[in-house]
């Protein structure tokens, strides 16, 4: 899904970075879809609201969609910024198909849409 040469990390893979504390999860998807679902503890930013200056240094960020497609795009800007970013392959689908979380914000469970 990504341009090449653009750092992809899988599902399984982001979700330890991320339960360690050694990334930021950053999904782009659009608030309709986060209110759906999402990963627990992911941070929500649009992606039409993307600005690099707001995202925490320090810590790489997985930056996460439906399907990787807008992910990669937020994974380029956030590169071209300076940060550490790599887009999660396949998106909150390929999340889900993993058989990691999908939480609405009450905890309750979540769909991807």
């Amino acid at each position: 899904m990504s341009a090449p040469g653009t750092p992809e990390v899988d599902a399984t893979t982001a979700a330890h970075l991320v339960s360690d504390g050694t990334a930021i999860l950053l999904d782009v998807r659009e608030t309709g879809e986060w209110a759906a679902g999402h990963a627990p503890g992911a941070r929500h930013v649009p992606l039409g609201d993307l600005d690099p200056d707001t995202i925490p240094d320090g810590r790489p960020v997985i930056a996460v969609c439906r399907s990787g497609r807008r992910s990669a795009t937020a994974t380029a800007h956030l590169r071209a910024a300076g940060l550490d970013a790599s887009n999660l392959t396949g998106g909150m689908t390929a999340w889900a198909r993993a058989g990691l979380p999908v939480r609405t914000d009450d905890g309750r469970d979540g769909t991807v849409e």
